[in-house]
C-alpha cells in the first residue's frame, strides 16, 4: 500500500483516478476508517465499510454545519469550505435548520410530481436521441449529446432556469469542481463559484419580479407557516438543486452506460427484458456511483467508529464508492449482478440527509437506458476502454467523454 496517497488524498494520478477501486479495497482490507489528510493539508477520517459508513451517514453526533466545521480548529488554516453558495443549504445544516430547509423544498420532489414529470422526461430523451441519430456515422460523445442535456434540461425546466444558460452553468459547474481541493483555496474554482453565485441571484431577481409556474419562483414563495427562506437559504438552496438536479443524473447514465458496454452480456439481458431495467440503475448506483465521496462531516464528541475512536471536532469524510463494494455487505462485490438480492445501497446516502431528488434521478435514469436500448439495441464503445477517462474531482465521479458507435459493436473488455 502507497503510504504516500493517505497524506495527499485526493491527489490521485490519472490511472487510479480512472479505477480507483483497486485502493478502495486495499484500504477497506487495513480498516474501515482511518486518518488521511487531504489533498489541501485538512486532516480528516476515511470511512471505507458499509457499517461505518451508514452509522456516520444517520449519527447526530456528526455535524454538517460548515460553519461548525470552519470555526472547529482555533487558530488554525481555514478549512476552505465557507463560500456563500456552500454555506446555507440542506447538505450543509442540521437539525432543526435542516428540517425546516428540507420541508420547505420536499413538496417538488415527492413521488407524485415526479411521475408527472415521466411524459416530459421522455420527450426530451426522445428529442436528444433523434439528434444523435441523424449525425453522421462516425463515433458520438455521449456525454455531450445526452447524458448531459437530459438531466440539465429537466432541471431547468423545473426550476425555471433559462435552458439557454445550460452549457455556461454546465462550465462554471465543472470549474468549481475541476481541483480535489475545496473552492475557497483554489482560485479559479472561487472565481466559478462567485460567477455562479452572481447568475443565480440574477435569476432570483427576475422570479421576484416575474414570478412563475417553477420551482425557483415556489421557493421564493414558500412558506412553513411564518417562516420562510432566509436570502443566504434561498440562494444556497437555488445552488444546490442546480448541481444536485443535474450532476448525479449525468454520471449515473454515464457511468452506468460504460459498464453496460463493458459487460456485452448484461446489455443483451436488459435488452430483451427493459423490466430489469429498474432494478439495474439500483446495481449501476450500487456499482460505480455517481457521487464517491460524501461531503465531510465533523465529530461533536468522541465517537467509536469501525474500531477506532475518532476525538471530537474531527472532520470524516465518508467513501460511498468503497462502501458499496464492501464484501461484508454485498457478495462478490466487484461483479455487476442486475438481480442482486442484496439491497441497501448508499449511493443517495441514508438518514435525515438522504437525496431528497433521489425519485427524479431514477426516473431519468430508467428513461434513459430503457431509451438507449431500445434506441440503439447494438450502441457499442467507439475507443478501448483503456482510452476512458475520469475527472479527478474528489465528490462526483465525473467521466469525460464516452465516445460511442450507435450501430456496429466494438468487442468491449472487462
Amino acid at each position: 500500500m502507497d503510504q504516500d496517497i493517505r497524506h495527499r488524498w485526493g491527489a490521485f494520478d490519472q490511472a487510479t483516478v480512472d479505477d480507483p477501486y483497486p485502493l478502495y479495497a486495499r484500504l477497506r482490507d487495513e480498516a474501515p476508517v482511518q486518518p488521511v489528510t487531504m489533498a489541501d493539508g485538512r486532516p480528516a477520517w476515511l470511512v471505507t465499510g458499509y457499517d461505518a459508513a451508514r452509522q456516520v451517514l444517520s449519527d447526530a453526533r456528526l455535524t454538517k454545519d460548515i460553519a461548525r466545521l470552519e470555526a472547529s480548529r482555533p487558530g488554525a488554516a481555514p478549512a476552505g469550505l465557507l463560500h456563500p453558495l456552500l454555506a446555507h443549504h440542506m447538505l450543509a445544516s442540521d437539525p432543526p435548520d435542516h428540517t425546516r430547509l428540507r420541508k420547505l423544498v420536499s413538496h417538488a420532489f415527492t413521488h407524485t410530481r415526479v411521475e408527472a414529470l415521466r411524459p416530459r422526461v421522455q420527450a426530451i430523451c426522445d428529442e436528444l436521441l433523434d439528434a444523435l441519430d441523424d449525425a453522421s456515422g462516425d463515433p458520438v460523445d455521449l456525454v455531450d449529446g445526452f447524458a448531459f442535456p437530459l438531466p440539465i434540461i429537466v432541471i431547468c425546466e423545473l426550476l425555471g432556469v433559462p435552458v439557454e444558460d445550460r452549457d455556461r452553468l454546465r462550465a462554471l459547474i465543472v470549474a468549481m469542481f475541476a481541483s480535489p481541493m475545496a473552492p475557497a483555496n483554489d482560485p479559479q474554482a472561487q472565481a466559478a463559484a462567485d460567477e455562479i453565485a452572481a447568475y443565480l441571484r440574477g435569476v432570483i431577481d427576475e422570479r421576484r419580479r416575474n414570478p412563475g409556474d417553477d420551482l425557483f419562483s415556489g421557493l421564493i414563495a414558500a412558506r412553513d407557516g411564518g417562516d420562510r427562506l432566509a436570502e443566504a437559504e434561498l440562494l444556497s438552496t437555488a445552488w444546490l438543486l442546480v448541481v444536485a438536479g443535474h450532476e448525479t443524473t449525468v454520471n449515473l447514465i454515464g457511468n452506468g452506460t460504460v459498464a453496460l458496454l463493458r459487460h456485452p452480456d448484461l446489455w443483451a439481458r436488459l435488452r430483451a427484458d427493459p423490466s430489469l431495467v429498474p432494478a439495474a440503475v439500483e446495481e449501476l448506483l450500487r456499482y460505480n456511483p455517481p457521487v464517491h465521496h460524501t461531503t465531510f462531516r465533523m465529530t461533536t464528541e468522541p465517537i467509536e467508529l469501525g474500531g477506532v475512536t475518532i476525538p471530537a471536532h474531527e472532520q470524516v469524510l465518508v467513501l460511498l464508492a468503497s462502501a458499496g463494494r464492501d464484501p461484508a455487505r454485498f457478495a462478490g462485490p466487484d461483479e455487476l449482478d442486475l438481480t442482486r438480492a442484496e439491497r441497501g445501497h448508499l449511493a443517495f446516502g441514508y438518514g435525515i440527509h438522504f437525496c431528497l431528488g433521489a425519485p427524479l434521478a431514477r426516473l431519468e435514469g430508467e428513461i434513459a437506458f430503457t431509451s438507449l436500448l431500445a434506441r440503439f439495441p447494438d450502441l457499442g464503445l467507439a475507443v478501448p476502454p483503456t482510452e476512458l477517462h475520469w475527472s479527478n474531482r474528489l465528490v462526483l465521479r465525473s467521466l469525460r467523454a464516452l465516445p460511442v458507435v450507435l450501430r456496429g459493436r466494438e468487442t468491449p473488455t472487462a
